[in-house]
């Protein structure tokens, strides 16, 4: 290829992109109107977090919920954890009912260190000091994070289905160019259409996923700006060697959840990462998938359960 080609294809890589319409997404709404009975709302961080609440008492629980998900993955075990203890579940930034900034000033919200401090101020707000945190597939990130960050706020960790890798990490800084900027609110507005089957994938038995489980995870679709945020989120900075520090775990009390059939975080990855967490737990459940919380609650609560009951600090 002549020196003049290359100079071509490179023109066209850098322009191209920008030839692409990205027209506004139509009949979106404010967040806000979504909302359930039991939902609510703070300034949490200098975002408008979404959450829900039940229970009284120590020990406390923080669920959080992976990626395109929402509080709405903890409807089945939440009243199961509230019978333990407070517990909360919140959407992140970029799900749920959550706001979604697409202007900020300082720390990136949808990035790993602005995860971390919007969990915490949460729990201030909540004046809750130490947590069980119960986390799925993406949420795990946070969780780990936070054990490793902050020991003192965390009385144990129930990793479920956990996916905490980085990716690597050459690729964020070339998600953030501007071409890519451009088009990718347009890339990720696909998952409204494959969306779908990528939730009966999350499942053993597809053939559980209700017309009313389609509803909830889609619903987060219908916020403003979702389409934004979800690629703000997808290209925000990434600590890309949490894996290397999951060794240092060892002093908090760890257990590893993962279904016999998950087709998106395949099993033995979360079999692999137990064997890397000194004194670690773990669960397979058999026949369930990706989010066994929401299709086997049962054996995924006694589970829990039979942990918690081994964790001195936990009533």
């Amino acid at each position: 290829m002549t020196k003049y080609a290359v100079a071509i294809l490179v023109a066209l890589l850098l322009i191209v992109p920008f030839l692409i319409p990205v027209p506004p997404l139509t009949g979106t709404v404010d967040p806000i109107t979504l909302a359930d009975p039991d939902s609510r709302f703070g300034n949490v961080a200098g975002v408008h977090v979404h959450y829900k609440e039940a229970g009284v008492g120590a020990p406390a629980f923080v669920l959080l919920h992976g990626f395109g998900a929402s509080v709405f993955t903890w409807r089945h075990v939440m009243g199961s954890f509230a019978e333990r203890g407070r517990t909360v579940a919140y959407d992140r930034p970029a799900f749920g009912l959550t706001e979604r900034p697409l202007q900020w000033s300082g720390e990136n919200p949808y990035g790993d260190d602005a995860q971390i401090d919007i969990a915490l101020a949460l729990l201030d707000s909540l004046t809750i000091d130490r947590a069980v945190w119960v986390a799925n597939s993406a949420g795990a990130r946070v969780a780990v994070a936070v054990a490793l960050r902050h020991r003192e706020r965390v009385i144990a960790l129930v990793l479920v289905d956990p996916a905490i890798s980085g990716g690597p990490g050459w690729l964020r800084p070339l998600l953030r160019i501007p071409q890519l900027q451009h088009i990718g609110p347009l890339t990720v507005r696909s998952i409204s259409d494959r969306g779908d089957a990528v939730i009966r994938r999350a499942w053993h038995d597809p053939t559980r996923v209700t017309a009313d489980v389609l509803a909830g995870y889609r619903k987060p679709l219908r916020a403003n700006d979702w389409d934004k945020a979800l690629w703000e989120f997808t290209s925000a900075p990434r600590d890309s060697e949490m894996l290397r520090d999951v060794a240092g775990l060892a002093t908090t009390p760890t257990l590893l959840i993962t279904g016999d059939d998950d087709r998106i975080v395949p099993t033995q990855r979360t079999i692999d990462l137990a064997a890397k967490i000194p004194g670690s737990r773990l669960v397979v459940l058999p026949d369930c998938g990706h989010v066994p919380q929401e299709e086997c609650p049962a054996p995924f609560m006694n589970s829990v359960r039979e942990f918690l009951s081994s964790v001195a600090t936990v009533p």
